[in-house]
């Protein structure tokens, strides 16, 4: 049987934030969650996408309770801000959904200095979970759901140049397979994450579940700076096709800490939600637990509590 949005259990009651909602998969995402009666934060950096985003799914879900919040994972003088302005808001979070991210930009680095992507998709999101962990513990049932991607299969990571802007190209007349590299690396960053947070949860509260999701080839904005864009509309899902392993991820009572969920289709770039497996590079525990130390001594953030990197 397929996994559809018709899948989702009632959400009322429960307390959402999405990172990068203001479109594609981070908005399919949190409408689903909104007309299931979740109250749903949209996390997004630009403030006027942000407030749009907002609106227009006030008029599509007229039910919703949903509200942006400003965040730049860029900036993690403003991840601090967004986690005391939500902590002050809002009485927990019962879901974190890891969503935001950038694909092969061009070459440049975070307000912190880190690599662009490395410093959005993990560092920042990193930052936000350990700055929120005290809401997620208020939460009867929290869970937190990473999005990554089949690119992580090409990442091999050196944790000890993580953050550090990318080497330059050995191709000659230059390529983005540096930024490209970058890329999957950081999808490797996030599966290695879910994997340790998955070991933190399991002593911290019984019955969190933290696990991760990708979306196969889905048609969004994340791809606008890339080639692959031309070719979205004869292979590429639509957004809210590509947001169905995140909800399921985020919802399906049957997930548990450590699953993966992705496509069911031919090279998991098509399909419907089902659990799938990481690299074993994504599984290596050893790195995982370096990536963790790496990634608090760069943020200066530390899980409350006894924690992998401690």
């Amino acid at each position: 049987m397929q996994w559809t949005t018709a899948s989702i259990p009632d959400q009322t009651g429960r307390i959402a934030i999405v990172t990068g909602a203001n479109s594609g998969i981070g908005y399919e995402t949190a409408k689903a969650l909104a007309a299931k009666g979740a109250q749903v934060v949209l996390a997004c950096r630009d403030p006027e996408r942000g407030e749009e985003a907002a609106t227009r799914l006030a008029a599509e879900v007229p039910s919703a309770q949903a509200a942006f919040m400003p965040l730049d994972l860029a900036d993690l003088a403003t991840v601090r801000a967004f986690a005391q302005a939500f902590g002050e808001r809002f009485p927990r979070l019962d879901l974190l959904v890891n969503n935001a991210g950038v694909m092969v930009p061009p070459p440049g680095v975070t307000a912190d200095g880190f690599e662009s992507q490395m410093g959005v998709n993990h560092l920042g999101h990193f930052a936000l979970t350990g700055l929120l962990w005290p809401q997620l513990m208020l939460s009867d049932a929290p869970r937190v759901v990473v999005v990554s991607s089949m690119a992580h299969k090409w990442g091999c990571l050196d944790v000890k140049r993580l953050g550090q802007p990318q080497r330059g190209c050995c191709c000659k007349g230059g390529c983005s397979c540096g930024s490209w590299k970058a890329y999957g690396d950081s999808k490797l960053a996030n599966l290695l994450f879910v994997n340790e947070l998955a070991s933190v949860a399991r002593g911290a509260k019984p019955g969190m579940v933290v696990a991760a999701a990708h979306p196969g080839w889905s048609a969004t904005n994340l791809q606008r700076t890339t080639r692959l864009r031309r070719l979205n509309g004869c292979f590429a899902m639509r957004p809210w096709q590509g947001a169905l392993p995140t909800l399921c991820a985020a919802t399906d009572p049957e997930i548990v800490s450590g699953d993966f969920i992705g496509p069911d289709g031919c090279l998991q770039a098509r399909g419907y939600p089902k659990k799938v497996r990481g690299s074993c590079r994504s599984r290596d525990i050893g790195l995982a637990r370096e990536l963790w130390a790496a990634s608090e001594r760069l943020t200066g953030v530390r899980f409350p509590g006894e924690c992998a990197g401690a």
